[in-house]
């Protein structure tokens, strides 16, 4: 079970996954050929967004490598020029993957389309060091890069506040950052006073929230569980994964039962997943969600697809940002 959900967890992370669900293909047809909708948040008062811009990044002072550091960085980690930029080495990140979009590294050259690697734009740039994940692919693109005789470094991946420690010391370790420099970096993004006893004032009930991933252009609709990723942040944010509650993994096939069961209170989703089932009209009309206490409320909160499941130096903050997002969804 464990190997099937990392699996699942890799192909959501590429975003070209082959899954067709039959029981929601037909019942969502109109749904999955609907155009794209920008969501509005001024429509709904219990829809929350959560931007980039709403989410900044912390100030680090510069850190200090050794001489022998790599001076030219391509990143195709999910998610890792946060990281990057966080630890002071912005500057020598000349090459990096789609979901590395931070405004310090914006300069540098975009390697991958549709998080498929290209080995010759990688080459290109004459690197010193490459970073990659378990998610990175395709392996005969890596398998290039390391014939060229350029180093290759992969770094574990994270879907939980506690495996941002881990990820980000290898992180500094392999570009010549020291410890010292790591750990504040750890230390603003986990948060010292980040915990589920303290995220909820005492006597508030917490809500319950299903986390659901999708891709109405390709027929996937799953629901979060445990080791989701969203399961971790929901839990520090003070509220209930009710996909962890309902012991899923993961990530489960959504069906209307399921939903029916569960019946959240507030739905958390992707910005690009919500576009992509015609926004909050597309997603509350797919079997069960209407049905619900957050379907009938439309009570919703998108996040930027590059913010949430990064598990870099902005988590405390997105964390502080998810907490008042779902006081204000919650609220009459």
């Amino acid at each position: 079970m464990e190997r099937d959900n990392n699996e699942m967890r890799r192909r959501l992370t590429l975003l070209v996954p082959l899954v067709l669900f039959a029981s929601l293909v037909g019942a969502c047809s109109k749904t999955n050929t609907a155009p794209v909708i920008s969501p509005t948040p001024n429509l709904l008062s219990h829809f929350q967004i959560i931007t980039s811009a709403n989410v900044p990044m912390p100030k680090f002072e510069s850190a200090v490598v050794g001489a022998l550091a790599p001076k030219r960085i391509v990143s195709l980690a999910t998610g890792v020029g946060e990281t990057l930029v966080a630890l002071g080495v912005g500057e020598s990140v000349v090459g990096r993957d789609e979901t590395s979009d931070i405004q310090e590294i914006s300069g540098a050259m975009v390697v991958t389309k549709a998080h498929s690697v290209s080995a010759e734009k990688v080459l290109s740039l004459s690197p010193d060091l490459v970073l990659v994940d378990a998610s990175t692919s395709p392996p005969e693109a890596i398998d290039q890069i390391r014939a060229a005789g350029v180093p290759v470094v992969e770094i574990p991946e994270a879907w939980s506040l506690t495996d941002i420690g881990p990820r980000t010391s290898a992180i500094a370790a392999a570009v010549g950052v020291d410890k010292a420099t790591s750990n504040k970096v750890i230390a603003e993004a986990t948060g010292a006073n980040l915990s589920p006893a303290t995220s909820t004032p005492a006597g508030t009930a917490k809500a319950r929230i299903a986390f659901l991933y999708l891709r109405g252009t390709s027929a996937i609709y799953l629901i979060g569980g445990l080791g989701s990723g969203a399961d971790s942040l929901i839990d520090a944010a003070g509220s209930i994964d009710a996909g962890a509650e309902a012991g899923l993994g993961a990530f489960t096939p959504l069906t209307p039962e399921a939903i029916a069961q569960m019946n959240p209170d507030l739905i958390l989703v992707m910005t690009k997943g919500l576009d992509s089932v015609g926004g909050i009209n597309g997603l509350v009309s797919l079997p069960g969600i209407g049905q619900s206490e957050a379907g009938q409320a439309k009570r919703v909160i998108a996040v930027e697809d590059t913010l949430l499941l990064s598990f870099g130096p902005r988590t405390a903050n997105l964390i502080d940002a998810l907490r008042e997002a779902i006081a204000k969804a919650m609220s009459e």
